[in-house]
């Protein structure tokens, strides 16, 4: 398929920063690249739809939504390979959604490695959905995340069905990382052309996040879990990302387990793709996922006839 103009803009300009070379080095330099966080997001839009902005144990969530009275939240946990974030792409996403659909809307700023490992991270996630469910019905309730905010909605799921606690209605993965330890040997055909990522510095950084260097544990790498009994499920593929051996495998486990899904593999895409700025193709996603938010009930295609791509 072919790619737009503005594809080609946005890898010159992924180039251009020289975010490869950043996550080409081990161990990472993740203060340098938590530069480029952005924790109160500034301009009008925010000044006037944030809600409040609350704690939640060492997590602090903003609360962004044109209609305070609405009963359906959209929890937003964003990616930053464990070590960073949001960014302003995320806030940029937040706000395109916020702007279209009636959601309250919750970003989740939670604690980082190297300071935190995956358990405490994990412990905040579970918080954090604990007290959704105080204030909104389960079937009001969405998750969406990218690169491993995705991971750790996906292990979210996994325990709370152990558990056999409520679900969410939906839940919108972006890009996940499934597998911390990056062992899959197709990896390093794809970190050739990955314009964003490359093994090296992502797996410095899960190292650095991993429980006891247990980077199999299903905290962090969620394609050694269950995917039975998972809720309606929208999974973002990247064919030009590093994870995407990963999330084919996860894919496949995901079809065995005969839940409701929709799958769009982007062709030639880069990691988190419809979160870019400028790029048409990024644009089309994000009007799509704002269109499954807005969407009542289950619209999945059948996991049995996923084999076309769409972007």
């Amino acid at each position: 398929m072919k790619q737009s103009l503005t594809y080609y803009i946005t890898l010159f300009v992924i180039k251009l920063k020289g975010i490869k070379k950043d996550f080409s080095k081990a161990p990472i330099d993740f203060k340098k690249i938590r530069k480029e966080d952005v924790h109160y997001p500034k301009g009008r839009f925010f000044k006037q739809n944030k809600i409040r902005n609350f704690k939640v144990l060492d997590s602090l969530i903003t609360e962004i939504g044109l209609n305070q009275n609405s009963d359906k939240l959209l929890i937003f946990i964003h990616g930053g390979a464990f070590i960073s974030g949001p960014a302003q792409h995320h806030w940029d996403s937040l706000k395109k959604i916020a702007k279209q659909t009636n959601y309250k809307i919750w970003m989740c700023d939670y604690p980082k490695s190297p300071e935190n490992k995956i358990s405490k991270i994990s412990e905040n996630i579970d918080s954090i959905y604990n007290v959704a469910l105080k204030k909104f019905l389960p079937n009001k309730i969405s998750f969406i995340g990218d690169s491993v905010g995705a991971t750790l909605i996906v292990s979210l799921i996994q325990r709370l069905i152990v558990k056999d606690r409520k679900l969410p209605e939906k839940i919108i993965l972006i890009t996940p990382v499934m597998d911390a330890s990056m062992s899959n040997p197709e990896i390093e055909k794809v970190d050739n052309i990955d314009p964003m990522l490359s093994k090296i510095g992502v797996l410095s950084a899960k190292k650095m996040c991993a429980e006891n260097n247990d980077l199999k544990n299903v905290m962090i790498s969620p394609l050694f879990g269950n995917f039975d009994k998972f809720p309606h499920t929208i999974l973002f593929l990247a064919e030009n990302d590093i994870f995407y051996p990963d999330q084919k495998l996860a894919v496949k486990k995901i079809i065995n387990a005969r839940i409701n899904l929709e799958l769009i593999e982007g062709e030639n895409m880069p990691h988190i793709w419809p979160f870019l700025p400028v790029m048409k193709e990024a644009k089309e996603s994000l009007n799509e996922i704002i269109e499954i938010l807005k969407s009542s009930g289950q619209r999945g295609i059948s996991p049995l006839s996923l084999s076309q791509n769409r972007t």
